[in-house]
């Protein structure tokens, strides 16, 4: 028989898995889109290849270092609020156990368990690990399944470091007349794939989400361009 629940997320380490992929997504995203309006901005008021050299690196470095202590600062903020509810819960366990199994009853009860069945299980699941089951139902933490900054970090800092490679080769490579269409098409492509890959994470309209991405980077890649061109133009740059 086939299990139909067989690509369904289950088991422990999800939270981690989601974590990274969800700050990997955002990596190379904000990669593609910072780096790609940067040099697009610089090649609309200059065609030194050596200027947009160093701007796109510097905005690759800058970007990533940004976005992985970003990723870092925010996760363990969240990680440490995590661990703040745990104590607590394990202390109102420790002093007053009672009361904790009555809320333990009620909140099952609220799930539509019966009086009688919310108390068995409530006394149940409190003899096998009371904390893990306060946890879960109050609270939805898994303390085995945390989530992790430095994961978050790296992945983050790879991610964006890969996506904003694609545009730099991109405005680098082709020649001079085809630096800012080459690297419109490629960067709009890419979106769209990450739209699609971040829709699959989160569950969500793969088609939308790309169309929101594809979207905001176009009108970013614009503006910078139309920047760039004006600036030049007027002898600014």
């Amino acid at each position: 028989m086939t299990d139909t629940h067989a690509d369904e997320p289950h088991g422990a380490g999800l939270s981690q898995k989601l974590n990274w992929l969800r700050a990997g997504v955002l990596g190379a995203n904000d990669g593609i889109v910072s780096v790609a309006s940067l040099v697009v901005g610089v090649a609309g008021a200059s065609t030194d290849s050596a200027a947009l050299l160093i701007a796109g690196l510097a905005g690759l470095v800058g970007g990533a270092i940004s976005m992985a202590l970003g990723e870092y600062v925010s996760v363990s903020s969240q990680r440490d609020t995590e661990r703040a509810l745990i104590h607590k819960e394990r202390e109102e366990l420790r002093s007053m156990p009672d009361e904790e199994l009555d809320e333990l009853t009620q909140l099952y009860r609220q799930r539509g368990l019966s009086a009688e069945t919310a108390r068995t299980v409530a006394v149940e699941l409190t003899e096998h690990d009371a904390l893990a089951a306060h946890l879960e139902v109050e609270l939805g933490i898994d303390q085995d399944d945390l989530v992790n900054p430095w994961h978050a970090a790296i992945s983050s800092a790879i991610s964006f470091t890969i996506g904003a490679l694609l545009p730099l080769l991109a405005i680098l490579l082709p020649p001079p007349e085809l630096r800012v269409p080459v690297t419109f098409v490629a960067v709009l492509i890419a979106l769209a794939i990450t739209g699609v890959v971040s829709a699959k994470i989160g569950g969500a309209s793969p088609v939308r989400a790309s169309l929101r991405l594809v979207l905001g980077g176009a009108l970013a890649l614009v503006a910078t361009w139309l920047i760039g061109t004006l600036l030049g133009t007027t002898g600014v740059v």
